[in-house]
């Protein structure tokens, strides 16, 4: 059944009514669990005091044994001071708490990974690196999360550059974005039958998500001379000096792009490009029909603002649009270019391996596996152009394919074959999904 724009539209409100529902029914998505065998009283001193000052000073005496005694080879902070939440702005540490939460489900469901919220109250980015350094002991690696421009940038960059830090360092709103959108563009240019060197594409907006995915499309093929990017004000240009003193990293990307200096709203960087990638517009109708129509033939338009993407999926039809996408599950016919086919596996791949840092080449790898598995049902067409969450074998390959990467490039402290990593991928993450079935089933998660 074809359901009608007004229909359209409610669904689309339906997620947030039941969020309000069921969060406090709930109350939170996620609590720490026990994971080693309890048989009597007696085990508490092999757990706890006394027997546990045995492994400390093993630990002591050989900080790697940290990974063999304790659970910090699976554990990820997810890190926010709530800045830039979502579509939602700088609401503050607390009001993200639902979101890194949701994330750190997410993480547990999808790659196995133990991850927990850790939103903290300040703007000041040197605090929130000086608190990352502090807390690295007890986490395997540390997922930025729903920070404001330009911090974000100068957060990771930071600690991705530190020697003191011995973790991974990753920004979903950067390097994650960046590899679901990369695996999308990849399998959309094969429907329309372009090549990534030859498209012109806009991007719309200049925050994190677009300045990485524009850096990652690049080391993937892109000609920076057949980009153009705006933000609120329109085109940005080398012409503009005054971002050199006012948004220096954005001049970088000016002096890269837009060769012809085009000046001009979004409408004028639109006219005959073939990929439309936005992160910038609020709301529907932030994309306008008469602008995108504009566009090359076979155009592809990912529209992927969170909550409300910039236009509607029936908008973009109007439009002539071929492929489109947004961050949304809830569009029939239009693929979700969603983070969450991204972060999880890349932290698996990352953490099994040990991997010392992630690179953009082992998200590129990530981001080749998405489209590779999605290439192999044999069914791509302009609403489905990366898997979905519910096809569960995508994670341990794209765990592989990062863990693999890892290795080539020696920044992985173990060496595995793709067989054994493919196994333990295989093995942790079911053994997420199983415990949440059996928890429900045995009614010690209640359904709503």
């Amino acid at each position: 059944m074809v359901l009608t724009k007004e229909e359209l539209l409610e669904k689309a409100k339906k997620p947030g009514v039941d969020a309000l529902r069921l969060h406090p029914f709930y109350k939170g998505k996620i609590e720490t669990g026990i994971k080693c065998a309890l048989r009597n009283f007696d085990d508490f001193s092999i757990w706890y005091t006394p027997g546990v000052a045995k492994p400390c000073l093993d630990i002591k005496a050989d900080p790697g044994k940290a990974y063999e005694h304790t659970n910090k080879a699976n554990t990820v902070a997810v890190v926010s001071n709530g800045t830039r939440v979502l579509g939602l702005g700088n609401i503050g540490a607390l009001a993200s708490m639902p979101v890194m939460e949701g994330k750190s489900l997410l993480f547990k469901y999808l790659g196995g990974v133990d991850a927990f919220p850790i939103c903290l109250d300040t703007k000041d980015p040197d605090k929130v690196i000086e608190v990352v350094r502090m807390i690295q002991p007890s986490f395997g690696g540390i997922n930025l999360e729903d920070i404001e421009k330009p911090d974000c940038f100068y957060i990771l960059d930071t600690l991705r550059k530190d020697p003191a830090m011995q973790i991974p360092v990753f920004h979903d709103d950067q390097q994650g974005t960046a590899a679901i959108t990369l695996a999308g563009l990849v399998n959309a240019l094969k429907i329309v039958g372009k090549r990534i060197q030859d498209v012109q594409i806009v991007f719309n907006g200049a925050g994190a998500a677009n300045v990485a995915i524009y850096r990652l499309l690049v080391a993937a093929g892109m000609k920076p001379e057949h980009s153009i990017i705006t933000d609120s004000k329109g085109i940005i240009s080398r012409k503009d000096e005054s971002l050199k003193q006012s948004e220096p990293y954005k001049y970088d990307l000016a002096a890269q792009t837009n060769p012809g200096c085009v000046s001009g709203s979004l409408a004028v960087a639109l006219k005959g490009a073939d990929v439309l990638v936005s992160y910038g517009a609020n709301g529907p109708g932030a994309l306008k029909v008469d602008e995108i129509k504009a566009m090359a033939t076979n155009s592809i338009v990912f529209a992927c603002e969170n909550p409300i993407p910039g236009m509607w999926p029936w908008e973009a039809s109007e439009a002539g649009v071929k492929v489109f996408a947004t961050g949304r599950s809830d569009f029939e016919g239009s693929s979700q270019i969603n983070n969450s086919l991204g972060f999880p596996a890349i932290f698996r791949g990352t953490l099994d391996v040990q991997a010392r840092t992630i690179t953009d080449e082992m998200c590129i790898a990530a981001a080749y596996e998405i489209a590779k598995v999605a290439e192999e049902k044999g069914n791509l067409n302009p609403g489905y152009i990366v898997p979905t969450m519910d096809e569960w074998e995508l994670f341990p390959r794209e765990a592989v394919a990062v863990a693999t990467k890892a290795i080539e490039q020696g920044v992985a402290r173990l060496k595995k074959s793709k067989k054994e990593l493919l196994e333990h991928a295989e093995a942790v993450i079911k053994r997420s999904r199983d415990m949440v079935a059996a928890s429900m089933k045995g009614g010690f998660i209640k359904n709503p």
